[in-house]
């Protein structure tokens, strides 16, 4: 199928490692120009010769942390200088952190502005333009709908769900589409090396938790994604997108 995204400017954040590594190679791969936002620069160097390697054009790279005041704009202007507009964004950023009810504010702030905040005003800087030229793609990494309990992390996820739901109604006229993707158990940096550090970890909590029976690789969340990215995508918006091998258990 062919996805009309060649030479589509894109923005992916978080994309040194896992879901945004495999999400910016499989735009690249289908021809578009992306930029590329993490804190690593040595990982985004990386990524880049990655793309380079497999035929890809070199993205741009912006090494910038979202979570900072600053950062919209820096990552704005960095984006218009390259290539003149934006017409996909990926928020990919985001932690899952323990944060129990008595914890202190400090930790439910900080969790709250490293899952939400970051995406909204990132959208804000790049949504005035995706409505001057009547088209636009955001989707948003989330978390699972079933918490196993109360956290900061899983509450701003959800935050992230319903401010989307409220854009795609709002932004919908303007060609502008906006999704949430829910991973499940992803084999990225922070599931191999902080979650689950071992295979036999893994391989429990699959078992007992995911109907196909294993952790899933970032390409399984990139090949849900990067279609919602495209024009061919048109007609999906202000939707909530589980991609888990099954482990969401209950229906809408």
């Amino acid at each position: 199928m062919e996805l009309q995204l060649k030479d589509r400017p894109c923005l992916v954040t978080g994309a040194g490692t896992g879901i945004g590594r495999g999400v910016a190679k499989m735009l690249a791969a289908e021809g578009a120009k992306v930029a590329i936002n993490g804190r690593r620069e040595n990982l985004l160097n990386d990524l880049a010769d990655e793309i380079v390697a497999a035929g890809g054009e070199r993205p741009t790279i912006i090494a910038e942390d979202v979570t900072t005041k600053e950062a919209p704009e820096v990552i704005r202007k960095a984006v218009y200088d390259a290539y003149g507009r934006l017409d996909v964004l990926v928020n990919n950023v985001g932690a899952a952190a323990a944060s129990p009810m008595d914890a202190p504010d400090e930790v439910w702030d900080g969790l709250f502005n490293m899952n939400f905040v970051p995406t909204r005003r990132l959208t804000s800087a790049f949504l005035p333009g995706m409505q001057e030229q009547k088209f636009g793609r955001i989707v948003n990494l989330t978390g699972t709908q079933e918490p196993p309990a109360a956290s900061a992390s899983t509450a701003a996820k959800a935050a992230i769900q319903a401010w989307s739901k409220g854009l795609a109604n709002q932004a919908g006229a303007d060609g502008i589409t906006s999704n949430c993707v829910c991973p499940g158990r992803i084999m990225s940096e922070q599931v191999v090396e902080r979650l689950y550090p071992t295979e036999e970890s893994r391989q429990q909590f699959a078992e007992a938790n995911i109907p196909m029976g294993y952790f899933g690789e970032p390409e399984d969340i990139a090949c849900m994604i990067v279609f919602l990215c495209s024009p061919i995508a048109r007609y999906v918006t202000g939707t909530v997108i589980e991609v888990d091998g099954g482990m969401k258990r209950y229906s809408h």
